[in-house]
Formats: structure tokens, C-alpha cells, sequence
């Protein structure tokens, strides 16, 4: 009777055995242990045997090639090619059998830094330098091993050791995932069952949250710092006229990029010129010049409570901003109207310099400034009484036009606020006294400002289009749910604005964008129809779509991180207060809107609650670090609304962005509440508060 034969063949690189049960010229038909029958090329079939059992044969094996020495094997093993028995042969001795001639097999297969695979079953020596190096990789790579091991113990101990701490802002939003710090974390967190976040700061790897989300926002936009190279402002060398006026600007206390200014002429006459006057470094920074380079890469100023970071350094910004005592370059439109009636006769666009008298405040002024003394129903006791009396009659006017191609009145019923460190006399350390007043959306100075700016940018827009230059523009298709603001190279209508087409082009000091259109707008100014030959851009340059991409995402971000962390300081002045109950109005799902604060949360009870339900709701806690704030329904102060309408340029769940986590675990993240996003408004233009 014929022995039963065994074989054990390679399979993709996976060594199985099994009982043969039949045989062809150039394939077998093998039984594996499981009862499965597989097909095997001869070629594959790498050793016979007639005992032990396959399993047996594997089993001892596997355990045999674990005792063989690498180095050992290294030395007996035959010079040039050789087979896997042969090694065998030299190792064990001359009779090894079937287990040992597989447990070499197994060995010398898993050991390609000392032995080089050349066919079936086939091998041969790897260099000396080969080996050397190999052994010292393999060294290396356990030695990270034992200190990621060593981190993650430190880490569930509550101890941060130093380079996971340098690497933190890296680990939880752009991590290299074969880094050890990262997956010192990783193991860490699964060995303790916490959250990343949580274990890190356990650990003592986040001391101050105000720090966490300043740097996290340094680390993912300016990554190279803040600061600026050597920068020298280039004089403007053009011959400008001076404009026959006397204007004025109206911003923050704290803003030092003045880009607007405002003048009237011509009261009492019949006809009214009114001047928007903008800061011109479009005629001395040129495209592709080292400041142009540097405004590019940051595209806007950064703003944010009791700090900023500018877009252009502060020595460039002092050339060309309009202060006041000077006589400054300006991109100025003038604008003629009837005094009576308010129609628009005339506009004409000039590059000039413009005296500026005054630098108006308005958080010194709005409560001095009133509707009432604007409109002569109290005394006007301030600088420019009969000017600002002119250009809010103006400004009401504009919008009320506006209002009528809109097909519905502007609600912006939400108030905006105004952030004060108390303590802080440079860069912010979050342990400041934080004040937040309220400020009405439509006082009358921040009206007359953003009527004064859409009319510039509506105008301009419509001017360089009628000479052929291209432009960025921003439009609307219309007002329906959903429908989005957008950036384009061709003007388009902008329902949210009312206007024909809109650009941006008052803020050149403060946005990038503007400082393109500038360009383009001045082209345009001193060539009229023939301004494409002269424009920096021309149709269909691809450098105005890159602009609008890169600008489209730093603005974003930028914003994002000014609501951020307008919403910490928000929870911080909670803090502070020792504040433990606020009224609210409902939103939706359990979203709430405080009365007297810029923020958006959650509230666990008015889930069923209609929208506009004012309700008082107790802060139940807060979270620095992921923005959270906990609060529940406390009591309902009336009655159930008939229907509220949204703000706006309002998304219902307007919310901040969470604190997402780019770190690779089911658990990893810390869900952040919302806060308020932005919107197309017509106070866009008007300059923010520093």
C-alpha cells in the first residue's frame, strides 16, 4: 500500500500544508486540515513528506525557527544560491528532516535583511553593509517602541513628556500618524479609555485654553509666525491734485488702518457733492512687489479682541493711511445729488489727495450722534453736524432704494457687540477682565458708513466692467434659502445688497481683494475704455481665480477664528460675572440665542419650543477648551409666538465651528457648541473694531 504523501507549498508568500490527493504534470490537488481541496502548481510546492501530520509538521515548525539564530545561520550558510534544506543540512545537521527543513524555510523567509529571496524556496546571502544597516533600523525601530511605550505611560500617569507636548497642535489637527509622539497619544488614550483632549490636558500638555486656541489658529494659518520681513513703504511719485475739501473718517478708536473717508460740499446750494474718499496703496504697491507678495500670502487683517494681526506691516500702513492733520493719496468718488430729492445726477471717479480734518470714533461719538440730532430734533453739538446731517438723510435714502430692488426691508434685528480687555496692554494671555457692550446694528454712524462704502463698491464695480477690466466681485443670485454669496471675475447682481453688481474695493489697507480691485478701479480712472491695455489683470487672467480661491479660504478661516474666540471671551465674561442664569430666545432643536451676548447654545428642555420663545435658561457649566456651554430651560417668560422670522442673512443653526480633532480614534473628539457664523451685510465695509 502506497504511503500517504503530505506537501507543503507557498501560497502568495502564506506556507500551508496539507495531504495530497492526486497529482498531474504540472499541479496538484492538495486537502488542507480544513476539508477545503485547493489546486497547487507543482513549481509552488516546496517540500514532500510522509510524517509528521501537516498541523503537527507546521506547529513544530514554527517553533523550531524561532530557536534559530540569524547570525548563526548567517555563517553556515552556503555562499551564492542556495535552498532552504541546504541550510538545514548546515545548520541542524546532515539528516534534518521535514521539521527542520521547514523551520529553516519559515526562518529564512522572515528574514529578508539577512537573506534575499531568488526563487521558490531559493535564497541567498545579503551584503555584509546590508545586514549592518538592517540590524541597525531594526534596533532603532525598538527603541521607539520602548519610548512610545514609555510616553503613553507617562501620559494615563498625568505627566506630558516634553516633545508630545512641542508636537501637540500637530497630533490633534495635522498629525503624521507614523510619528511616535502621535501614537504615543493613540495608545495612551486607548489604554486609559479617554479622549485625546482629555487625556492631554489631564496631563498637563494644555495650561491655558485662551493659549490652546490662539496657537492652535498660529499653527494652522501662520505656521512661519507673525512677523514681518524688512519692509520699506514706497512713495507714491505720481503729481496728485488736492481735492477741494475737508473730510472726515469714521471707525473704532483702536483702528489704525483708516481706508475711508467722507466729505460733503456744496449745502445749501441745490446740489450736494458727496465724497467717498479711499486710501490709495495701490498707487505706490505694486503687483508682484515684495509688500504686494507679503499682503498676497495673508490676504486680510486678523482680528480678534484686544489684538490683530494686520495684513501689511504697521510702518506700510502708516504711509498710506487716512489720518488725519494730512493730505492723503485717495482713490475718491464723488457723487452728486440733487439736495431736495436725493437723485443721483452725476459720479466721477479721481485720484487726488485728500486733506483729512478728522479722525471721528464712533464708540466716542454713537451716543452723542444720535437719530435725533441728526435729523434736528436735538442739538447737533459735534464736528461736521450739517455734513453727518446730510450723508445719514443720504444714507437712509440709499438704503430705502435699496430696500425697493430687494423686494423686502433690511431685518437685521441683532445687535452687534463690542469686545474690551481690561489689564491688557499687548498680546492677550486670557486672564484679562473682559467687557462686552452691546452695539445696535443701524446706528446712524455705521449707516451712513456702509451706505457710503456699497455705493463706492456698486459703482466701481459697474465702472471698470464698462471699461473692460475684469474685477472680483460678489454676488447673490437671490435671496432664497441657501442661496450663498459668491466671488467671481464677472459682475452679477447681488440680491442681498440690492445692487447691481458689488465689489470690494474700499478696504485696500485690510483686504487683499480690495487691493486688487484698486488696482483695476485706478487703471480704469485714468485710461476709461481703453484701461485693459493698462490693467495689472486682464480678461481671463488666471491670477484673479487664485486669488479668489486662496482669499475665499483665509477669510473663512479668519472669521471662524475671530468667532471662536469671541465666543471664549463671551464664556469668560460668564465666568467672571459669576453670571448663572440668561434670558434667551428660542432658534430651533434646543438652539437658544442669549439676549445681551453673542452667543448660541444649546438648552436642554426648549427642544419643542416654536422659534422666538423667550425663555431664561441656568448655565449649568462651561468649557474654556472646547467652548461648550451646558445649560437647561429655567423658566418660560411668554407666551408661544405667532411666528418669528429669521434675521437676516441668518443661518438658523448658526454655529461656531467645534473643536474638531484630526487624531485617528472612535473617541478622539470634543464636541464644540455653536457660536454665531457670518453673513452678507450691508456693515460689511464698515470698519471693524480693532
Amino acid at each position: 500500500m502506497r504511503p500517504v504523501s503530505y506537501a507543503l507549498f507557498d501560497d502568495a508568500g502564506k506556507f500551508l500544508a496539507g495531504r495530497v490527493m492526486s497529482e498531474a504534470d504540472a499541479s496538484l490537488q492538495i486537502e488542507l486540515d480544513s476539508g477545503k481541496r485547493v489546486k497547487v502548481k507543482s513549481a509552488n510546492v516546496l517540500l514532500r513528506f510522509d510524517k509528521p501530520l501537516p498541523a503537527e509538521l507546521m506547529t513544530r515548525a514554527l517553533a523550531l525557527s524561532a530557536e534559530i539564530d540569524l547570525d548563526l545561520a548567517l555563517e553556515f550558510a552556503p555562499e551564492g544560491e542556495f535552498g532552504f534544506a541546504d541550510l538545514a543540512r548546515d545548520y541542524f545537521d546532515a539528516s534534518a528532516g521535514p521539521e527542520q527543513q521547514a523551520a529553516a524555510l519559515l526562518r529564512l523567509f522572515e528574514a529578508p535583511h539577512y537573506f534575499r529571496r531568488a526563487g521558490k524556496g531559493r535564497f541567498k546571502k545579503a551584503p555584509e553593509d546590508i545586514v549592518k544597516a538592517a540590524l541597525l533600523a531594526i534596533e532603532r525601530k525598538q527603541q521607539i517602541a520602548a519610548q512610545i511605550d514609555a510616553w503613553a505611560d507617562d501620559l494615563v500617569a498625568g505627566r506630558c513628556p516634553e516633545p508630545v507636548r512641542e508636537q501637540l497642535f500637530r497630533i490633534l489637527f495635522k498629525p503624521d500618524k507614523n510619528g511616535p509622539e502621535y501614537k504615543a497619544v493613540v495608545e495612551a488614550a486607548k489604554r486609559s479609555q479617554r479622549a485625546p483632549l482629555d487625556l492631554l490636558k489631564a496631563a498637563g500638555a494644555i495650561s491655558s485654553a485662551y493659549q490652546f486656541h490662539w496657537r492652535r489658529f498660529l499653527f494652522e494659518q501662520f505656521p512661519k509666525g507673525t512677523g514681518f520681513p524688512p519692509l520699506a513703504a514706497p512713495a507714491i511719485k505720481d503729481e496728485l491734485p488736492l481735492a477741494p475739501v475737508q473730510a472726515f473718517s469714521i471707525d473704532d478708536s483702536l483702528t489704525t488702518e483708516i481706508d475711508d473717508a467722507l466729505s460733503v460740499t456744496g449745502l445749501g446750494s441745490g446740489t450736494v457733492i458727496f465724497g467717498i474718499h479711499i486710501a490709495a496703496p495701490g498707487l505706490a504697491v505694486l503687483p508682484g512687489s515684495p509688500i504686494d507678495k507679503v499682503a498676497r500670502e495673508r490676504l486680510s487683517t486678523v482680528y480678534m479682541p484686544g489684538w490683530k494681526i494686520t495684513m501689511l506691516p504697521d510702518e506700510v500702513v502708516q504711509a498710506y493711511t487716512l489720518i488725519e492733520g494730512r493730505d492723503c493719496p485717495a482713490v475718491s468718488l464723488y457723487a452728486t445729488f440733487d439736495e431736495a430729492t436725493l437723485e443721483l445726477r452725476s459720479a466721477e471717479t479721481r485720484i487726488e489727495r485728500v486733506p483729512i480734518a478728522a479722525n471721528l470714533r464712533h464708540d466716542q461719538l454713537d451716543e452723542v450722534i444720535t437719530e435725533a440730532s441728526l435729523t434736528g430734533e436735538a442739538v447737533a453739538e459735534y464736528p461736521f453736524a450739517q455734513e453727518l446731517a446730510f450723508a445719514f438723510r443720504l444714507a437712509r435714502q440709499l438704503k430705502t432704494r435699496r430696500e425697493v430692488v430687494r423686494g423686502k426691508p433690511e431685518n437685521f434685528n441683532r445687535p452687534d457687540y463690542n469686545f474690551r480687555l481690561d489689564g491688557n496692554t499687548g498680546e492677550p494671555d486670557g486672564s484679562e477682565t473682559v467687557r462686552i457692550t452691546e452695539r445696535r446694528r443701524g446706528a446712524p454712524l455705521d449707516l451712513i458708513v456702509s451706505e457710503a462704502m456699497i455705493l463706492a463698491n456698486s459703482h466701481w464695480g459697474g465702472m471698470i466692467a464698462e471699461c473692460g477690466v475684469p474685477g472680483i466681485y460678489r454676488s447673490q443670485a437671490s435671496l432664497a434659502p441657501g442661496i450663498k454669496v459668491r466671488m467671481g471675475v464677472k459682475p452679477a447682481p447681488h440680491a442681498g445688497m440690492g445692487v447691481p453688481q458689488y465689489t470690494w474695493a474700499t478696504s485696500p489697507l485690510r483686504r487683499y481683494v480690495d487691493l486688487v480691485n484698486q488696482w483695476q478701479i485706478i487703471a480704469s480712472a485714468r485710461h476709461g475704455r481703453t484701461a485693459a491695455l493698462a490693467a495689472p489683470f486682464k480678461p481671463k487672467d488666471a491670477t484673479l481665480f487664485s486669488v479668489i480661491s486662496s482669499f475665499d479660504a483665509a477669510y473663512t478661516a479668519y472669521n471662524d477664528f475671530q468667532h471662536g474666540i469671541e465666543r471664549f471671551w463671551s464664556l469668560r465674561w460668564l465666568q467672571q460675572q459669576q453670571i448663572s442664569e440668561v434670558d434667551a430666545s428660542v432658534l430651533k432643536d434646543g438652539l437658544v440665542r442669549a439676549d445681551a451676548l453673542p452667543l448660541v447654545f444649546k438648552a436642554l428642555g426648549c427642544e419643542g419650543l416654536p422659534r422666538g420663545t423667550h425663555v431664561r435658561v441656568r448655565i449649568t457649566g462651561t468649557d474654556l477648551l472646547t467652548l461648550d456651554l451646558h445649560a437647561s430651560l429655567l423658566a418660560r417668560l411668554d407666551e408661544p409666538p405667532a411666528a418669528a422670522a429669521a434675521d437676516e442673512g441668518e443661518d438658523e443653526d448658526e454655529s461656531a465651528a467645534p473643536l474638531a480633532l484630526a487624531i485617528d480614534l472612535d473617541d478622539a473628539g470634543a464636541e464644540g457648541t455653536p457660536a454665531p457664523a457670518t453673513a452678507e451685510t450691508p456693515a460689511a465695509d464698515a470698519a471693524p473694531a480693532a
